[in-house]
């Protein structure tokens, strides 16, 4: 039999790792907890003897992970984690007999056009064929370490991304969903709309398009910033400028705008999911998957009313032809 050793830290142990740093002190992660602001102490202490590290600054305004308190809690939380899948787990295969499908909780990360455009026929379809499950939805900034971030930090499952090398946490497993092309977008009807002001957004131009966009001198420097691509949508409608974005946050696009498609070298961005090797092979997380893939049809209609309006009708676009892919596959 294995035994324990001097450096094991038990469930309850990790829990309390988890609800200081999400409370930000010990008080306030003992009372989350139920517990004693002295109980939550000593198990810190013991916890940082153990790893031989100190997990949390103390301070008068509470308490923050170090570096190494980070990491820790992090794989706390994937830890928690895989503990209520495993139970999950043998749950289903004892009612295995009856074919009851998977269930419980599964976390979701997305960035906003994802969350309004895809995740909603995609969790309508998964709540239908599996009742059990319970979708949860973090929205999130792709900025940074962005939606997979989320997955890396042990608060997501499954993280709907931009896949970009470098923004993709280490130690992640990731799949492409579709490939979207990027649209000048502008006022209806002005007789030229490359003279407008640059409307953007943080998350627009990651790594995937700075070289095309910095080889483009027609393009000025933003000199409007909004927060987010409905933003940038509202304001390119009023008139205020024009906008280079990516086909699924142009699903929302009213007939005030227009979409001029930009040639054949065209930027494009890559979206998929990622989540963690132990994940991976969870039955919620394999339920979604399927479900991300064979979704589309919806997306693809609004795609083609885009691209028709714009007037690309010569070159299918490749997020048509991957979604049309995807709902043909069993």
């Amino acid at each position: 039999m294995a035994r324990t050793t001097d450096t094991d830290l038990a469930p309850h142990e990790l829990r309390i790792l988890v609800a200081v740093a999400d409370a930000g002190g010990f008080s306030a992660g003992a009372e989350a907890l139920g517990l004693t602001q002295s109980a939550v102490s000593h198990s810190v202490r013991g916890s940082e003897r153990r790893i031989g590290a100190v997990l949390f600054e103390r301070g008068r305004s509470g308490a923050r992970p170090t570096p190494a308190g980070e990491k820790a809690v992090a794989h706390a939380r994937r830890v928690l984690r895989l503990l209520d899948v495993l139970v999950a787990e043998v749950r289903e295969a004892a009612r295995a007999e009856v074919k009851q499908g998977p269930e419980g909780p599964l976390r979701i990360a997305a960035f906003r056009s994802t969350a309004l455009h895809l995740l909603p026929p995609v969790l309508r379809r998964l709540r239908a064929r599996y009742p059990g499950i319970e979708p949860q939805v973090r929205i999130v900034r792709e900025v940074g370490r962005g939606t997979a971030g989320e997955v890396a930090d042990g608060r997501s499952d499954l993280a709907i991304a931009t896949l970009d090398g470098a923004q993709m946490p280490a130690g992640l497993v990731a799949s492409e969903l579709f490939e979207e092309s990027y649209s000048l977008v502008h006022p209806a009807g002005h007789p030229d709309p490359r003279s407008l002001p640059l409307v953007d957004w943080a998350e627009n131009c990651g790594s995937y398009t700075r070289a095309w966009w910095s080889a483009q001198d027609w393009i000025p420097k933003a000199t409007i910033e909004a927060e987010d691509d409905g933003a940038v949508l509202s304001l390119v409608s009023g008139g205020h400028g024009m906008a280079i974005m990516p086909a699924l946050s142009l699903a929302g696009a009213t007939d005030a705008i227009e979409i001029t498609d930009l040639g054949p070298q065209r930027p494009t961005r890559r979206v998929g999911y990622a989540t963690t090797p132990e994940l991976a092979g969870s039955a919620v997380v394999r339920a979604l998957v399927r479900e991300l893939r064979s979704a589309g049809s919806a997306l693809r209609l609004r795609r083609a009313a885009a691209a028709g309006r714009a007037g690309i009708t010569a070159e299918p676009n490749a997020v048509t032809e991957v979604f049309e892919h995807q709902a043909a596959a069993p």
